[in-house]
């Protein structure tokens, strides 16, 4: 379960990292820092934070494999949605009603933090090598 998630979260990481750093060359390009806070979030919620859980379930074996799951679906919706709704909040290139912009950003946060809470209770789930050893 935890390598299915693993290249999940990794290639997730790579479009945000892809996203982030072409945000930060058109800005660059542009002289136009307005995408500025858009951007560090990509790359950090996004790029960095979502490329280190799948590092972390590369490396590691996790007891109860449906945290795992509920994790992953959490940090990809909650990092998307923190995104996305901090763009649409920031922008709203649809015209869209600010209260929908307003709780769309909301909710993608609160998903994130909720991926980051899952992730500290996790990491104490860790199975350890001897155990491995032993149920081999």
């Amino acid at each position: 379960m935890e390598k299915i998630w693993s290249i999940r979260l990794i290639r997730l990481a790579a479009i945000f990292g892809f996203i982030g750093t072409f945000i930060g060359s058109q800005m660059a390009g542009e002289m136009d820092y307005a995408m500025r806070p858009i951007h560090a979030h990509i790359l950090l919620a996004g790029w960095l934070s979502v490329f280190a859980w799948g590092i972390f379930y590369k490396v590691y074996t996790i007891k109860y494999k449906k945290m795992v799951a509920v994790h992953g679906i959490l940090s990809i919706v909650g990092s998307i949605g923190l995104t996305v709704g901090m763009w649409m909040y920031n922008f709203n290139p649809f015209n869209l009603n600010e209260t929908f912009v307003l709780i769309f950003f909301i909710v993608g946060g609160s998903l994130l933090l909720l991926a980051f809470l899952l992730f500290v209770l996790i990491t104490w789930f860790v199975e350890r090598p001897e155990e491995k050893a032993r149920t081999l």
